[in-house]
């Protein structure tokens, strides 16, 4: 296979940016690595308000929806395949694919994003899937008239909360500290939610149950009283860790510069301390960890990575 221009590592905002960019901009061999379906975490939000030109009520899934079209219109290719490295020999990086394939690419976006950090407590991983969950969208539905506990005190945790509220009979919101990481349009909206119950100063300890699933919560609070709250579901968003697996070497390096807390360091046109590695959303540095922000990323990178490309190859 012929050498790629461009590797675009992650199919969300920052990624499909990037590659509507770089394509456009006249890179003519652009490959998207992506696994699953392009579109990022935020498919699975339930309700986008703050995205500019967006108005009314729109999900995750319908923001997303027109943008691989409207990028492999332009030329990007899309492979669905698990890329499980990124190494780089003189001027070429290798995309080293968990079915055994391998590609090589004069530059290199990574817009991985992270995933959703578990909350730590006990029959966390248990119920997994049997009555805890991550994603409000996705498993909401099964709850339907039932009650439920949210854990978490950020956007997504309160976002969330609203949703499940519309479809639950009663959602208890526990939150370690008494005030909200969010919005104040958001915070006020749950306050004013009658079916919200607020659990602050609490820490959610150990999610109990049956055979047939979740079945109620132990909670303490910050006098160090316990009590048990009787729910089928807990929906837990208490932030996330960077995707940065592909940046570890086979000496268990990483290909270039990240920081103690996993993301790797950019400048402000999202250079890596590699040449032609530019990393993009949610895995960089001081990421805002919103769409809009991915998706600038995505286009800065893209039109570094044109001129890097251009530079290198006359």
């Amino acid at each position: 296979m012929s050498i790629l221009d461009c590797a675009i590592i992650g199919g969300g905002p920052a990624g499909l940016t990037a590659g509507l960019y770089t394509t456009r901009g006249g890179l003519e061999n652009v490959t998207m690595f992506e696994k699953g379906m392009p579109g990022g975490q935020i498919i699975n939000s339930s309700e986008i308000e703050n995205y500019p030109g967006v108005t009314g009520e729109i999900t995750g899934m319908d923001l997303m929806m027109p943008w691989p079209a409207q990028c492999q219109k332009f030329g990007l290719k899309h492979e669905m395949v698990n890329v499980l490295r990124i190494s780089k020999k003189g001027d070429l990086f290798t995309i080293h694919s968990e079915d055994g394939s391998t590609r090589e690419a004069h530059s290199v976006i990574l817009g991985t994003g992270s995933s959703p950090r578990k909350a730590g407590f006990t029959g966390e991983d248990k119920f997994f899937g049997k009555g805890v969950s991550t994603c409000a969208t996705c498993d909401g539905f099964f709850y339907k008239g039932k009650e439920v506990a949210v854990i978490g005190g950020g956007d997504t945790a309160l976002e969330e909360a609203l949703y499940l509220a519309k479809i639950c009979s009663k959602v208890y919101l526990v939150h370690r500290r008494e005030s909200f990481r969010s919005a104040p349009n958001t915070i006020k909206r749950v306050k004013n939610t009658r079916n919200i119950e607020l659990v602050l100063n609490s820490l959610l300890e150990e999610v109990y149950g049956d055979e047939s699933g979740v079945t109620g919560v132990r909670v303490k609070n910050k006098s160090g009283v316990v009590y048990n709250i009787g729910v089928s579901g807990v929906f837990t968003f208490v932030g996330n860790d960077v995707n940065n697996q592909t940046l570890i070497q086979e000496d268990g390096s990483f290909l270039c510069d990240i920081n103690k807390q996993g993301q790797v360091i950019v400048d402000i046109s999202m250079r890596t301390s590699v040449p032609g590695l530019f990393a993009t959303g949610d895995m960089r540095i001081a990421a805002p960890k919103q769409v809009i922000s991915a998706a600038g990323d995505g286009a800065v990178a893209a039109l570094q990575a044109i001129s890097y490309v251009d530079e290198h190859l006359g």
